[in-house]
């Protein structure tokens, strides 16, 4: 009589579990968890997390930083990161806000004039990059202090105003629905459909992973890092152009005081994009950036001491570096 050989499947080990949870996936598991922990914190105090207006202040609280966010994860896709995002954006606030000068019939090109910049911008990190063989941090290090000292010294004194017209990006309504999410929206919409069905998609996850395979199996590795820096720039842009949508004025330190740079970069890893590239989605980043805006609402409601919510950022930002180690460690234990 012949007996059953078939064993259970063994029990995933502890860095394997971490690693899991490190995820693209375990963000949402983690998302939920924040979720309930803001609902039973501002409910205790006399909040209204769950009101219709919070919810929709949580969302365009998510708007600017998870724009640049998903730029940041397509950099971060490629191997390659981009720290020259938050002058990006007050690069796109303040010329957007220049040529329109607040003339409704500038807007068009005020918009087009705003993305050809970053496209621009963004094409030159990836030449320094591939051409010159500089390591990205430092490449796009010197591109921000190049766009910051250009802002400053032509605009310190000037301060540009868009039409009202165009601030309905920033405070307009579409079926109830702010105008800048459904922006986020669809810059998430179309990163997440790139990587996913095209073969720019699978050629930046091929280049991230490892570039000399990627180069020997054909894939133009050049000119993949270079489209993955414009993607990046073109959405810091986007968000300096809803930035001023906002405050109508144009500010040379809209972006620098944002925190965009290193916020996007911990946004991507704590949605479970790998540092080292060609690892990662998209959706991961919007629930980080969802989360982040969460635990803001909440700060603001217990009115917590802005040199509090900086040192809870910095811990943010350590653990989503150490979440990334914990990861990476458990594929080489594996």
């Amino acid at each position: 009589m012949a007996t059953d050989t078939t064993t259970a499947p063994p029990t995933p080990g502890l860095m394997t579990r971490l690693r899991l949870t490190s995820d693209g996936n375990g963000i949402f598991a983690v998302l939920l968890l924040v979720f309930a922990a803001c609902l039973i914190v501002t409910e205790a105090t006399g909040g209204d997390f769950l009101t219709a207006g919070n919810m929709r202040s949580i969302l365009s609280r998510s708007i600017g930083l998870g724009i640049v966010a998903v730029g940041q994860t397509v950099a971060i896709l490629s191997g390659s990161l981009d720290l020259s995002v938050a002058y990006m954006v007050s690069l796109g606030a303040v010329l957007g806000g220049f040529v329109m000068d607040g003339d409704p019939s500038k807007v068009i090109v005020g918009v087009i004039v705003v993305l050809a910049a970053g496209a621009i911008v963004g094409m030159l990190n990836g030449l320094i990059i591939t051409r010159l063989d500089i390591h990205p941090f430092m490449a796009t290090l010197a591109m921000g202090l190049l766009l910051n000292g250009l802002l400053t010294w032509q605009f310190t004194t000037f301060a540009p105003e868009v039409p009202g017209s165009f601030q309905q990006l920033g405070y307009g309504l579409i079926a109830g629905v702010p105008v800048g999410v459904l922006l986020f929206a669809a810059v998430a919409g179309i990163a997440a459909f790139a990587l996913r069905s095209t073969s720019f998609g699978s050629h930046l996850y091929a280049v991230g992973g490892d570039q000399d395979v990627a180069r020997l199996s054909g894939v133009r590795v050049n000119r993949t890092l270079i489209s993955a820096h414009v993607f990046c720039s073109v959405t810091a842009v986007i968000t300096g152009l809803y930035l001023v949508a906002r405050v109508s004025t144009a500010q040379t330190t809209i972006g620098p005081e944002g925190g965009f740079d290193l916020e996007s970069i911990a946004a991507a890893v704590l949605g479970g994009t790998a540092l080292s590239g060609g690892k990662g989605r998209v959706l991961g980043t919007v629930a980080a950036v969802v989360m982040l805006a969460m635990l803001d609402n909440v700060f603001n409601h217990l009115q917590l001491d802005s040199f509090l919510k900086q040192v809870v950022r910095g811990v943010v930002l350590i653990a989503a570096v150490a979440a990334y180690s914990v990861r990476a460690n458990a594929h080489e234990v594996e």
